[in-house]
């Protein structure tokens, strides 16, 4: 995982304006999220790594999972996920199972960052300053 120093950090916002604004930049909420918080991804690349950039948000006035609510923004960061090549061995067995059992997890969910996605991060950054600052 990489910090990236942002003015985004501690923003207060509705979360709806903030899908307004990031959705078309390429950024989706992650399914990692709960009542309290999530994270905006947006996928740098997917070649045997998946590179992210993750802003993290929280509920500060409401629930996520009410329209109208009020989150902050917290630091971005970069996170590299490795996944294995070839099958994936911890998938269970039959169809039922196979449901549940369908993505790989990572083998190094917390991978080395290469300078050049680092640099990718920080410029999708500064547009979402942009977007988000008031100026």
């Amino acid at each position: 995982m990489v910090p990236i120093e942002s003015e985004i950090e501690n923003t207060i916002t509705s979360l709806y304006i903030l899908e307004e604004l990031l959705k078309p930049e390429g950024f989706t909420i992650g399914s990692s999220w709960d009542y309290d918080s999530g994270y905006f991804d947006y996928l740098l690349d997917n070649k045997d790594t998946y590179y992210y950039l993750r802003i993290p948000f929280y509920a500060v006035a409401g629930s996520l999972d009410y329209p109208g609510v009020t989150v902050r923004m917290d630091k971005p960061f970069l996170l590299a996920h490795e996944y294995k090549k070839g099958n994936d061995e911890d998938a269970g067995v039959g169809a039922i199972q196979g449901a549940f059992d369908q993505f790989q997890s990572p083998s190094n969910p917390d991978g080395d960052m290469p300078p050049e996605y680092i640099d990718m991060g920080k410029d999708m950054i500064r547009k979402v300053e942009q977007l988000i600052v008031p100026s």
